[in-house]
Order: C-alpha cells, then structure tokens, then sequence
C-alpha cells in the first residue's frame, strides 16, 4: 500500500489522479467544517452580543438572587433593542402584563418595542419572574418582580455609554399588571453609587419617566384585581402587606413624571385603578397626564382598531416629547 492507500486490485483511479481527488475532498471537508463553525446557534449568539440591534441577555449574573433553580421561569431576561444613533437615545423598561401569572409578550411587549424604536428610544422587555413559573413550580412572588424590574433599569443605567443611551432618560412602561410593577418600581427605588463590586446594581433603579396603561393599582379595595393580587402576594397575605403594597401608597415627591391611560369600559381592571394612582400624583403636585375613554375592553395594548382609545400612543407620544425623551420623527 502506499502514501495515498491505493492498491493495485482496489477498483479507483490511478495513484496520481488519486492522490489529487483525495487533496480536494481534504480542502472541501476543511472549507465545510468552516461553515458548520458559523451555524445558526453561532450566529443567533453574535446577533444576541450587545451593541447589536436586537439581543437578549439575562437579567442577573448567575443565579438569580432568590432563585434556587435554572429552569423555565426562574431566569429572568431583558430583549433589548438598542437605536443606532449619533448621539446617546432615551430608553424605556417594558413591562407587559399577564396578572402577575404570565406575560402579554406580543402585544404588550414585542409591538411596544417597534413602537418606541421608530421613535429613537431604545427599549429593553423584562421578562420578570412569575407566580407559578419556575422554582420547582413554586413560582415567584413579592419582592421578586420588583428586584427583577428594579435590575432591569439599573442594566440599561450601567451599561448607558456601551449602548449609547442617556441614563438620565430612562423611563418604564407597564400594561395591567405590569402596570402595577411599573407603579411600584416607580415608587420603591433601589441602587447608590459606591464602590460596590456589583457594576449594575451599584447605580439608581429610578426611573425618569413612567407610562401606566389600564394599570392594576389598588390591592385590598373594591376595584381591585384579585387575580393578580393573590399571584403576587399569595392567597393568606396579611392586611398589612396588601395594603403597603398597593400601588398608590407609596408615591411620593421623587415620583417621576407620569402618562395613564384607561378605558371605563374596562371591566376587569376597573377605570378607578388609575384615578387612585392620578390622585396620590396631584396631590405630590407630579406632572402627570391621565386620559380615559369611554370604551375598550382590557388589555388593548396600542389600541389601533379601538375608537377613541386608538389615539393613546399618539398623546403618549407627544407628552413624551414635552418631556425630551422623543426627539425625531417617527421612521
């Protein structure tokens, strides 16, 4: 047998050509294991790394504080979606709803999102953690979503020059109950610059701006949901929690600006959800803007198809630029 293992009674070409056919399939098979190198995996990884347009990350290095497994639900994420831009963009936080028990991830999150980006602001969907997902089943309740929604906002601060974001513009968005959360994470802040080893959580969870859309607010009243209610804070909760966490009480003076919208028509989550919140704002003298409209059911997201409530983005956005988060045209 010689070099090329070509024997005299093996039925191919002669050793010369051979040798030659055997060099091609070598330099095919090496161009094939380059391209196998770049599969899909690997290439929905790159498009994931931040500084892209569009990638997700987790929400926490490691575990999750709180979490005792890694499996569905108990690793919170941010989607993000970053504007390219000369100069550093206003950001939002989107928090879609799901009663605490999941998440409206398409019309409350993924259709937010495009909304925002045609309007220069980057955005990021949190995927908070849940009652009943994740944790052997045990799921997740208060304080957990507030940390997760919490992280989220000091993620998009910490990393603001990486991925050209002014951090003093960075707002949250809730839908229903994510609407609670964003209240909450409005109101309850946490973070302060120090020389903490932990990068992101050493910078403030405030937001500079809030938009609550047909927002759970009260717990323990009438009107309130009980749904999300008792999947955020369990069915025994005591009175006192129930009422420190309904989502007026804590408003204060460092309350950010804030954009409500509601329909009257809501019977889910009753229209005097957000006049609670709106009251608790006026009476801190916060600037703040609430619209209802007369029809709609619950969880319109933009409402395009909904007459009178339709027009909400529209308002939304120009209250946005009042404030300076909006500054172009819609793309």
């Amino acid at each position: 047998m010689g070099e090329s293992g070509y024997t005299g009674t093996f039925p191919c070409p002669p050793p010369a050509d051979f040798v030659a056919m055997k060099n091609l399939l070598v330099a095919a098979a090496a161009f094939l294991a380059v391209c196998l190198s770049v599969s899909p995996a690997s290439a929905q990884t790159n498009a994931q790394e931040p500084g892209t347009k569009q990638f997700e990350i987790p929400l926490w290095d490691g575990m999750p504080p709180g979490s005792s497994e890694q499996g569905d639900g108990d690793v919170p994420k941010l989607i993000c979606t970053l504007v390219d831009a000369s100069d550093p963009v206003a950001a939002i936080v989107i928090l879609p709803g799901g009663g605490y028990g999941g998440h409206a991830i398409g019309h409350e999150g993924y259709q937010i999102a495009e909304w925002f980006e045609e309007r220069g602001v980057s955005s990021a969907i949190c995927t908070y953690r849940l009652r009943g997902k994740g944790n052997a089943g045990k799921g997740y309740g208060h304080p957990v979503p507030l940390q997760d929604a919490q992280r989220a906002i000091q993620t998009l601060r910490a990393n603001a020059a990486e991925w050209n974001i002014d951090p003093e513009r960075i707002g949250v968005i809730g839908f229903s109950a994510g609407g609670h959360l964003c209240a909450t994470v409005s109101t309850r802040y946490a973070g302060q610059p120090d020389d903490s080893s932990d990068r992101v959580g050493s910078v403030s969870s405030r937001p500079d701006y809030s938009i609550l859309c047909y927002p759970v607010i009260a717990f323990g009243k009438p009107h309130t949901h009980r749904g999300s209610q008792q999947n955020l804070l369990g069915a025994d909760a005591s009175a006192e929690l129930i009422s420190d966490t309904s989502g007026e009480v804590h408003v204060s003076d460092q309350t950010p600006p804030s954009f409500l919208f509601h329909t009257a028509a809501d019977k889910v989550v009753p229209a005097q959800n957000s006049l609670d919140y709106y009251s608790a704002l006026l009476r801190h003298e916060i600037p703040s803007e609430l619209h209802v409209f007369p029809e709609g059911r619950h969880g319109l997201g933009l409402a395009k198809d909904q007459p009178g409530a339709s027009v909400w983005p529209s308002l939304c956005e120009q209250w946005l630029r009042g404030l300076g988060v909006v500054t172009i045209e819609p793309r």
